[in-house]
């Protein structure tokens, strides 16, 4: 018998069913240090997080009271680019600014 459109087809008994995982995902900090000037961590957090002025502002301040700061939550190629991007920002503008990031 054939199907009308608009049918759903029911999988055949005994086939294999494939579970999607969601992925492990990571958080980024920004940690302090005593050279990288509170500027350019509010411009960090606004280039590479995209977080609006305010928040750049509130959260460089939580860095630098407290020596590190969660950035964001991604899959771990995107924490892999956020972090390697920091760094590469810090590099190019004589900065020692450390991000790392760490399994949720």
């Amino acid at each position: 018998m054939g199907q009308s459109k608009g049918e759903i087809q029911e999988a055949p008994e005994g086939s294999v069913s494939e579970e999607l995982q969601t992925p492990t995902m990571y958080k980024v900090f920004i940690l302090n240090d005593d050279y990288t000037t509170m500027e350019f961590v509010v411009n960090v957090l606004e280039t590479i997080f995209h977080k609006t002025s305010a928040e750049a502002t509130q959260l460089m301040l939580q860095i630098h009271r407290s020596g590190s700061g969660l950035c964001g939550i991604y899959t771990r190629d995107i924490a892999e680019t956020k972090v390697a991007a920091v760094h590469e920002m810090a590099k190019n503008n004589e900065f020692p600014l450390k991000c790392v990031m760490e399994e949720e």
